[in-house]
């Protein structure tokens, strides 16, 4: 006969969580979750019906690819890229699986963008599930930001290994500080979501505007002056259960106010088992996911056929290359340190970056000394001429100039289409 699974006391949950959360050892992987938004490449301004997409995303799905192509709730497309031991290893497989899906994608007339907010209004969630449901319910209770984020948002995300338990540049605890310091440049450099009206007009990053606004804890970063296992493992017990599933086709309850350790605690609807711990653990949405790995998510979808590669690069330079590393840490920790120890995104550096991006002077200083080490360290790490070369002049256009790829696009008129580039023209 089957068993219950066993009941979670605080303790046990607790225990789950520091197991799953850093997974130390020497930094050797790399990995990047790239989210584009479709669009028509004759009419891009134009909504988008399901049933195009859903072909679109059948089709993708339907291609022998190495990387892992999921879809969110407002059809943007996600290509996750294996675990790579190399630069080289993971931007090549997902410079070819990225070939193979705009080639089907191109024969439905069809191209994917790197922007970070979807300017086609009004959002629309174009996927059916009771998860889905559940989000919206919970987010519509604070506002619309949980709409904006779950269907008009794109990034390109960087995972690095935790790294080792001992400290120094490569120890699990500053790499987790260093990715919270760093944040606030790396939003900067790469804001590419600006809007010209609403509750973010002029800003770079729109996309990190939703991100602060989303709900008081969901997004909030633990606090850094905390050991990293026990704060984060504080964060996600005392945030609220999104939802609690259900079996078959019933509709997943939304609680009001129940924190996962209220869960454990009162037991009530049922008690909560370690499946669905880790089903909570997904729910949340810091700038810095820890999942063994360190999950790097405020960095907005990048324009162009490579312009993605540019933060991969990037970040896997100042976090694995112990000369970079310092560099960096010591760059972004006497820039943060000004500012304040709010946890982030709604720490005020951060509300910097995403208003005004690399024009501030600050953010641009810090900006240009990280990738100045990016770049020397790149050759070291056995970085190809490619990549060297797109990371140079990404440098040279934007960072050197104190500019940032949104600036390209705040000179048009509002609900203006920026003419596609690279691919997306070519398609």
């Amino acid at each position: 006969m089957p068993h219950d699974p066993p009941r979670l006391t605080e303790a046990t949950a607790e225990e789950l969580i520091h197991g799953i959360c850093f997974k130390t050892g020497p930094p050797r992987l790399l990995g990047a979750e790239l989210e584009w938004l479709v669009f028509d490449a004759e009419r891009p301004g134009d909504p988008l019906s399901r049933e195009r997409l859903a072909a679109a995303h059948d089709a993708a799905r339907a291609l022998p690819l190495g990387s892992v192509v999921t879809v969110e709730p407002g059809g943007q497309l996600e290509l996750s890229s294996a675990p790579a031991a190399s630069l080289t290893a993971c931007v090549d497989g997902l410079q070819a699986d990225l070939a193979s899906v705009r080639g089907v994608l191109r024969t439905q007339g069809l191209v994917l963008r790197g922007l970070g907010q979807d300017p086609r209004l009004p959002y629309r969630r174009m996927l059916t599930s009771a998860r889905y449901q559940a989000m919206e319910t919970y987010f519509d209770r604070t506002g619309p930001a949980g709409r904006a984020m779950m269907c008009a948002s794109a990034s390109v995300q960087v995972c690095v290994d935790a790294g080792h338990e001992e400290p120094g540049p490569l120890g699990y605890g500053r790499r987790w500080r260093l990715a919270h310091l760093l944040g606030a440049v790396l939003v900067a450099a790469f804001a590419n979501s600006p809007a010209h009206e609403g509750p973010y007009a002029g800003w770079r990053c729109a996309r990190q505007g939703v991100w602060n606004d989303l709900d008081t804890r969901r997004s909030l970063a633990p606090p850094l002056d905390a050991e990293p296992r026990g704060a984060w493992t504080r964060t996600a017990l005392d945030t609220e259960v999104l939802c609690v599933r259900a079996d078959g086709d019933e509709p997943w309850a939304v609680p009001h106010g129940l924190t996962f350790r209220d869960w454990v605690r009162s037991a009530d609807p049922h008690p909560p088992t370690a499946d669905d711990l880790d089903y909570h653990l997904t729910t949340l949405f810091p700038p810095v996911r820890p999942r063994g790995h360190l999950e790097l998510r405020m960095i907005d979808a990048q324009p162009g056929d490579d312009g993605w590669l540019v933060p991969v690069a990037v970040v896997h330079a100042l976090f694995d290359d112990p000369e970079a590393a310092e560099t960096a840490y010591r760059v972004a920790k006497g820039l943060a340190d000004s500012y304040g120890a709010h946890p982030a995104p709604r720490n005020p550096l951060w509300r910097t970056a995403a208003r005004h991006g690399l024009s501030d002077p600050e953010l641009r200083a810090a900006a240009r000394a990280c990738f100045r080490a990016a770049n020397e360290a790149l050759p070291r790490l056995g970085a190809g001429a490619h990549v060297r070369d797109t990371v140079a002049e990404f440098t040279e256009r934007y960072v050197s100039r104190g500019r940032c790829p949104a600036d390209d696009r705040l000179t048009q008129e509002p609900g203006a289409q920026s003419q596609p580039t690279g691919e997306e023209a070519r398609s």
